[in-house]
C-alpha cells in the first residue's frame, strides 16, 4: 500500500509518561525472571537468529514493546539503529539505562510509544515509493524504517489487530521486514501442566472469549490465522515458526532449572522443526515474519 504516509518524526523533546502499567513493578525483576533464565534465553536465541536474516547491518528498526532492551542491544550490536518504544515509563527508562551502560547510545533512541499511538499521529512527509539506502539517511531514527520488531507478547495487549497493523504500515518502507513474536492460543504444554497441577481454568486460560484479565489489562491469543488476517491488507506474510512449542513456557522454569540437558535437546529438536506443521500452531509463542507491500 504505497499511498500511505510516513508519520511525523518523533521530537526528542517529548515528555515521559508514567501509566497504570503493570509492568512498571515489572521492568526492576524482567531480566532476572525471563531474560537470564534457562528458558527465557534459548527463547530469546530462536528469535535472535531469524532476526539476522531479517534485519542486515545498518537497518533501521521501529521496536514496539522493547521491555527492558535486550533485543534492542543485541540488534544495535550488529550495526543497527534502533527506535525502541514502549507504553511502560519503566521499561523505556530500562532500556536508556542499557543502552548508555553498553556504550551503544548512538545506535538506540528510546520514545513511549503505545501501540495505539502508531494510528494516532498525523502524517505530513510525502508519500515513500523506494527505499533507500540506510547508509545515506542522516536520520536513523525516524520513519520511514527499514523493518519494525514486537518480540515476546506485545501484540497480545493489543485489542484492535487490524488497526495496529494498518498505523504500522506507515512507519514502514515498502519491502520492510517484520518479525511478530505472539503468545498463541493452543499450547499443549500448558495445557498438561496445570492440568496436572489440578487447575483446569487456567490449563485452557487462553480459550477464553474477550481475552483474559491481568492486572488491569485484557491479554489476548489471537491465532496465526486471525494475525495474518489483521495484517493481510499491508503485509505479506512469509513465514511462521514455533517458539516454545517443544520447549515449555517460561513458568516452567524451576522445573527446567532441574532438567537443563534434556531443555537444551527439546530446544535443538524445536529449531530443526520449527516451521513443520503443526508446531507454530501448538506453541507458546509464535514469530510471524512479514514483509511491507
Amino acid at each position: 500500500m504505497n499511498d500511505l504516509l510516513p508519520p511525523e518524526p518523533l521530537q526528542a523533546t517529548e515528555p515521559l509518561r508514567a501509566t497504570e502499567s503493570p509492568f512498571e513493578e515489572e521492568a526492576a525483576t524482567y531480566d532476572a525472571s525471563f531474560t537470564h533464565s534457562l528458558i527465557g534465553s534459548l527463547m530469546r536465541q530462536a528469535v535472535w537468529h531469524r532476526l539476522d536474516v531479517l534485519f542486515p547491518t545498518g537497518s533501521r528498526i521501529l521496536e514496539l514493546g522493547c521491555g527492558t532492551g535486550e533485543d534492542a542491544a543485541y540488534l544495535a550490536r550488529r550495526g543497527n539503529f534502533v527506535l525502541a518504544t514502549d507504553p511502560t515509563l519503566a521499561m523505556v527508562e530500562a532500556t536508556r539505562k542499557k543502552a548508555e551502560d553498553a556504550n551503544l547510545a548512538d545506535h538506540i533512541s528510546t520514545r513511549q510509544l503505545r501501540f495505539e499511538d502508531l494510528q494516532a499521529r498525523e502524517w505530513t512527509a510525502e508519500p515513500t515509493t523506494t527505499a533507500q539506502p540506510t547508509n545515506l539517511n542522516p536520520r536513523p531514527f525516524e520513519p520511514p524504517f527499514d523493518g519494525a520488531l514486537s518480540n515476546f507478547g506485545g501484540l497480545n495487549c493489543v485489542a484492535d489487530l487490524p488497526a495496529t497493523a494498518h498505523g504500522l504500515a506507515q512507519w514502514l518502507r515498502p519491502g520492510a521486514q517484520v518479525g511478530l513474536c505472539v503468545m498463541g492460543p493452543c499450547v499443549p504444554w500448558e495445557w498438561l501442566w496445570h492440568l496436572l497441577h489440578g487447575h483446569p481454568r487456567t490449563a485452557f486460560r487462553r480459550w477464553r472469549r474477550g481475552g483474559v484479565k491481568w492486572r488491569g489489562l485484557t491479554v489476548h491469543y489471537p491465532s496465526i490465522r486471525t494475525l495474518r488476517r489483521a495484517f493481510e491488507p499491508s503485509f505479506r506474510t512469509c513465514r511462521v515458526s514455533a517458539i516454545g512449542a517443544l520447549l515449555p513456557p517460561s513458568y516452567v522454569e524451576p522445573w527446567a532449572a532441574h532438567h537443563p540437558a534434556l531443555i537444551r535437546q527439546l530446544d535443538r529438536w524445536e529449531r530443526r522443526m520449527e516451521t513443520w506443521f503443526p508446531l507454530p500452531w501448538l506453541a507458546d509463542h509464535y514469530l510471524i515474519e512479514l514483509e511491507r507491500r
